[in-house]
């Protein structure tokens, strides 16, 4: 496996090449302190080329495996033929509702093991703690194998760390934009919605749209129902019958009437809210299932 790897790496170095042309300006970088530049550089390095190839196998047979281990029991997939039938030549993104840290891994897990398209992923991500923590570094690295790229620090209070988004933006519309077997996990609600009603949803932002808009990639729905926070709890309701898992991809979105639409917020947004309205399809799909398989 390893000699595969990295015999592959000298056949797509000018791609890797043309690639790692994007980085941030000097004033971009200049703005994160020692820890953040640390973090985003060992982070991005492991982004490109033979390591990328190397984490994406750690994903597809070890992370991917764990996952199964401790859902298997539980886990419902509808849908997973839309994942199978996207085209591999083409980025996809993945846009989901966002209620557990845990939403995307499981999907991730899920597409590994039930389809045989290519699959390279990345998980846009807020900064604070996996980019300026080295123990945030160590979460990615084991939850995500170093794929919580790329980071935006958009918190509140982060002052001039907001330049360093502009950077952030323009490296996932690339991505977004090229890259076979690229697929985007994304939350258009932009944190994790703590409502106790799971078919709830928080309002949708903006960035997406704006993303969505400059790359034209394929986009999927996905509704996600019954993972917890708790990770102790969640493996272990997987033989003490805890809350049947769901997960739900829709058909394609078709978003050509806004690709000739002003590149403005405005756009942005209703591109973000549209989105919000097939995940919520999709969490209706789920209401209906659950009433007629699960006896409360």
């Amino acid at each position: 496996m390893a000699e595969e790897i990295l015999n592959k790496s000298k056949n797509e170095s000018l791609v890797e090449s043309a690639e790692t042309s994007i980085v941030p300006t000097s004033e971009e970088i200049g703005v994160l302190g020692p820890v953040e530049r640390t973090g985003f550089w060992l982070t991005r390095r492991m982004n490109f080329g033979v390591w990328k190839r190397f984490w994406t196998w750690c994903q597809r047979h070890v992370g991917s495996l764990w996952i199964y281990v401790a859902t298997y029991n539980l886990m419902n997939v509808f849908g997973i033929e839309n994942i199978e039938y996207s085209d591999p030549s083409r980025p996809l993104i993945l846009v989901a509702n966002h209620r557990s840290f845990f939403d995307m891994y499981t999907v991730s897990s899920v597409m590994f093991r039930r389809t045989t398209r290519p699959i390279t992923l990345f998980f846009p991500v807020r900064a604070k703690f996996f980019y300026d923590n080295p123990i945030g570094w160590l979460v990615n690295l084991v939850m995500g194998w170093w794929s919580m790229y790329p980071p935006f620090f958009r918190e509140e209070g982060e002052g001039e760390k907001r330049r360093f988004d502009k950077f952030s933006v323009r490296e996932l519309i690339r991505i977004c934009s090229n890259g076979k077997g690229h697929i985007i996990g994304f939350h258009p609600e932009g944190k994790r919605n703590l409502s106790d009603d799971e078919y709830s949803f928080l309002p949708a932002q903006p960035g997406i749209g704006k993303v969505i808009l400059n790359a034209e990639p394929q986009v999927i729905p996905v509704f996600i129902a019954g993972l917890g926070n708790d990770l102790p709890k969640q493996i272990l309701g997987n033989w003490a019958g805890g809350e049947k898992v769901r997960i739900w991809f829709g058909k394609p979105i078709d978003l050509s009437a806004y690709f000739g639409k002003r590149d403005s917020l405005r756009t942005h947004k209703e591109i973000a809210d549209h989105l919000m309205e097939q995940i919520s399809e999709l969490g209706e799909q789920d209401r209906d299932w659950m009433a007629e398989n699960v006896k409360v």
